[in-house]
């Protein structure tokens, strides 16, 4: 009786071999834990999840889905980025064996990816996080801001405790505050944010770094005829003129340009306009007076429940219902395709 090995009985001592797999190659290294795929690897797909060297086509397929001065939030689909995990790991498959045994320890490869993609982008100083991957929302931006201010803040927050204008020190290891899984700029006007988890609020906002000058866009005007204003502060205390929370035309100046120069301040004639009417300026503004005029903080724009009502809310999507009956909803669309009006 001749002893010979089918292709069923390989296979299965390829499969008896695999759930053992974990167990016999788990790398202990006491600063990055227990892990059953090497650190490369295991990194390298992490970044795969985050969406790192995945061409912009595929993230923005038209132009025209991200205008210009535009923000576009989203979910990440866990099955799409589990598949382009998958597809990098089928490389090394060749035979039925090879893809036997990765099917049975994909489990503890998935696992590791899980864990991995939080501490891809780790900032300094902060409180490692570990646990298994979740739900991933994200941004997109396209904005004058992106290359204006590059070092834009951005925070996310699960709950809505802040006010609008308070400072905080909150750290990303917080319960309250999301972790940015990635944050990058894959243009110079547009950039990417991933969070960990789905926020209540939205923080973005200018760097704090050092004194700022600036000027303020009277957003109640047509786009069209918007003009950049100065509000007036107070020049014995330094307060803004009432509304401190409002450009009118009676707490604030209209910017000068330079002739033949848009977008260039003629210094000169602002600092005369100021002078007029800042109260307690006495007609005449002073270098350091100039200066206090000018000085804005960094401006933050929340997204959210920027009138902080809700507290916990992210817009109204939770409470959206259908007005529309589904056979009403079918026929005008039947009626839209076939170009005859309902």
């Amino acid at each position: 009786m001749k002893n010979f090995m089918s292709a069923a009985i390989a296979l299965d001592a390829a499969k008896a071999a695999s759930m053992n797999y974990a167990g016999i190659v788990t790398d202990h290294d006491p600063g990055d834990g227990d892990h059953v795929v090497p650190g490369e690897l295991r990194r390298f797909l992490a970044r795969l999840r985050l969406l790192h060297g995945v061409p912009f086509s595929y993230l923005v397929p038209d132009a025209d889905l991200l205008p210009i001065e535009s923000i576009r939030f989203f979910y990440i689909d866990r099955a799409w980025t589990d598949a382009l995990v998958q597809g990098a790991l089928s490389v090394g498959t060749i035979s039925s064996a090879d893809r036997a045994q990765l099917e049975a320890v994909y489990p503890h490869i998935r696992d590791d990816v899980d864990e991995t993609e939080r501490t891809v982008r780790t900032p300094r100083g902060e409180k490692r996080l570990a646990d298994a991957g979740g739900t991933i929302t994200g941004f997109i931006l396209r904005s004058r801001a992106v290359s204006g201010w590059p070092n834009l803040h951005v925070r996310a927050y699960s709950r809505d405790l802040l006010k609008d204008d308070e400072l905080t020190t909150v750290a990303e290891s917080d319960p309250d505050r999301m972790k940015v899984l990635r944050m990058e700029r894959l243009a110079p006007a547009v950039l990417l944010v991933l969070f960990d988890g789905v926020p209540a609020v939205v923080h973005i906002e200018e760097p704090r770094q050092g004194i700022q000058f600036g000027v303020r866009f009277d957003t109640d005007a047509p786009p069209a005829q918007r003009s950049a204003k100065v509000q007036m502060r107070d020049n014995a205390n330094g307060n803004p003129v009432p509304p401190a929370d409002d450009v009118t035309a009676a707490n604030s100046v209209d910017v000068p340009f330079r002739r033949n120069a848009p977008g260039v301040i003629n210094l000169a004639e602002l600092r005369k306009r100021l002078a007029a009417r800042a109260p307690n300026a006495n007609g005449a503004l002073e270098a350091n007076e100039y200066a206090l005029q000018m000085l804005r903080f960094p401006y933050r724009q929340v997204f959210g429940d920027p009138k902080d009502l809700e507290g916990k809310k992210f817009y109204g999507l939770d409470q959206f219902k259908a007005t529309v009956s589904l056979v009403a909803w079918k026929s005008t669309v039947a009626a839209k395709v076939n170009g005859v009006n309902p």
